[in-house]
């Protein structure tokens, strides 16, 4: 099977490493699980556990086909560290587990507002206090969409599918509040996107 490289997700995996080192250090030390929610191709998968030998790294995603990507990844790469991919929807019960952080890349504007809400809902149950959940995608901040680009995007998303789009950090930061979880950190990526950590209180 020939691995699926989206060029996006070759292009973000070493920033969002480099935020990831700082984020884990405690978490390496402890040797935790981190969930990883729609994985996708799961070329991130296997770049993460690469980077972070001392965690376990258990993917996931709700579609059959970007699991087997994901398991093939998973061949290839032959690392101890990266699990079998779950079949988990977020909108669906989560299966029975326990994780120590997790997370969630370029999944929030390419799904519907009720798969944010389910996200940190189901997040709260699988993480116990101090556990991360950390968030990367296009964001606008106060109704700035921060450049052009974001708002074109935004349009596209939305004539594809109306229940997409990007979502504002505020209403996203509502969200977790409610769901248990503090907002931490906003760090600015690439291509105007941006990183949200968030603490299980």
């Amino acid at each position: 099977m020939t691995l699926s490289i989206p060029p996006a997700s070759a292009r973000n995996a070493a920033p969002i490493t480099e935020v990831l080192e700082r984020l884990f250090a405690d978490l390496r030390v402890r040797k935790g699980v981190v969930l990883e929610i729609a994985s996708g191709s799961g070329y991130h998968a296997a770049h993460f556990a690469k980077a972070f030998p001392e965690l376990t790294w258990q993917p996931s995603d709700p579609d059959a086909v970007a699991r087997e990507n994901i398991a093939a990844h998973r061949a290839a790469a032959g690392i101890a560290n990266l699990a079998t991919p779950l079949t988990l929807d977020v909108e669906a019960p989560w299966p029975a587990l326990r994780a120590d952080a997790v997370v969630c890349i370029n999944m929030i504007h390419i799904s519907p507002w009720t798969a944010t809400l389910a996200l940190f809902k189901g997040a709260a149950e699988v993480l116990g206090p101090g556990g991360l959940l950390v968030t990367y995608g296009p964001y606008s901040i106060d109704g700035d969409f921060r450049g052009q680009g974001n708002v074109d995007f935004d349009i596209s998303l939305k004539s594809r599918n109306p229940l997409w789009g990007i979502r504002d950090v505020n209403a996203v930061v509502r969200v977790a509040t409610e769901s248990g979880f503090t907002h931490t950190e906003t760090a600015a990526m690439p291509a105007n996107n941006l990183m949200l950590v968030f603490v299980r209180s």
